[in-house]
């Protein structure tokens, strides 16, 4: 069942003008606190953003890849506790992929914004840019921001012959450039 609905997540860039419910966004929630982590750590922090002013300002955090939030109903903002874990980066993306999936499941779509290493403009950074707009305390780094709602383009799912079998080896690095089958992989 996973697997069909992996098949069928893709990322959403448009969305229906439909506030995602509140029952909705506790079980995106949910599904976050309940993402693994280092030693159970949880470096973790999010910001549920559905002020589409704040939205807007999301939008505008880097220059390609983050106008989609100014349209969606929804966003979290995933960041992590550099103190907490020195894998904070890690912990936050199975809490990003969480989100993404749990949405897919509700019948919605989802969109992963990376703002990590990303630049706002040549004198700020993504982060930096988020921090300046949303309070946050200085000990937190933010990741990504999934923008979350409605889709309003229902795209076809992936099929078995999107799979890359030609990226998996066994017992060893045996990876060619060439093409091989999955019978021949596994």
């Amino acid at each position: 069942m996973l697997n069909n609905l992996l098949y069928k997540r893709r990322s959403t860039r448009k969305f229906l003008p439909k506030k995602v419910e509140d029952d909705k966004v506790k079980d995106i929630l949910t599904a976050a606190l309940l993402a693994p982590s280092s030693k159970n750590s949880r470096p973790w922090e999010f910001i549920v953003v559905d002020d589409p002013a704040l939205l807007e300002i999301l939008s505008l955090s880097k220059p390609h890849g983050s106008a989609l939030l100014k349209h969606a109903p929804l966003a979290i903002v995933i960041m992590g506790d550099k103190n907490k874990s020195d894998v904070w980066i890690e912990d936050c993306s199975i809490a990003s992929i969480l989100i993404q999936i749990e949405t897919e499941a509700l019948g919605l779509g989802s969109c992963w914004v990376q703002i990590h290493r990303r630049f706002y403009n040549d004198d700020i950074t993504s982060n930096e840019y988020i921090h300046e707009h949303f309070n946050i305390p200085e000990n937190l780094e933010v990741l990504s921001v999934v923008g979350i709602g409605y889709k309003a383009v229902e795209k076809p799912p992936l099929t078995e012959k999107d799979l890359r079998w030609d990226k998996i080896s066994r017992n060893n690095c045996s990876i060619k450039q060439s093409h091989h089958t999955a019978d021949s992989r596994l």
